[in-house]
């Protein structure tokens, strides 16, 4: 359904930083890497890319307002895991991982937001996926 994802970011390296070992828990591979912007995507697949870039308009970059971004994580114990690694890079608590029966019955999500503010999901929604 996707192509790609694109979320604005001050500052590329430090964006990098924060991204790159969540991407990697999560089994992303970096497609490219320049100083105006880069991109994961999956090692078995071209498309979808999450992208995270200058604003191409030169403005600030600045999160969106009722924007989150959710990425999958294979297990509930990759959930924990990626959370963690955020808030090790500069990430901010939205949300610990939980399950959250709101949702549906199997919904195990934590919620955060990158150093620029934007914010993140990671789940898992397979009740079997604790590893």
């Amino acid at each position: 359904m996707l192509s790609h994802t694109t979320v604005g970011v001050s500052d590329i390296q430090r964006a990098l930083e924060f991204y790159g070992p969540i991407m990697e828990a999560l089994g992303l591979t970096l497609k490219f890497s320049e100083p105006q912007w880069a991109g994961w995507k999956h090692s078995d697949a071209d498309r979808p890319l999450f992208i995270i870039t200058r604003p191409f308009d030169g403005q600030a970059a600045t999160p969106g307002n009722g924007q989150m971004i959710a990425l999958l994580a294979r297990s509930r114990s990759l959930v924990d895991h990626c959370y963690a690694v955020a808030l090790e890079h500069g990430g901010r608590d939205e949300g610990k991982p939980r399950l959250r029966p709101a949702y549906h019955p199997n919904y195990y999500g934590a919620y955060f937001r990158d150093p620029d503010g934007n914010k993140l999901c990671i789940c898992c929604h397979d009740p079997e996926a604790t590893e």
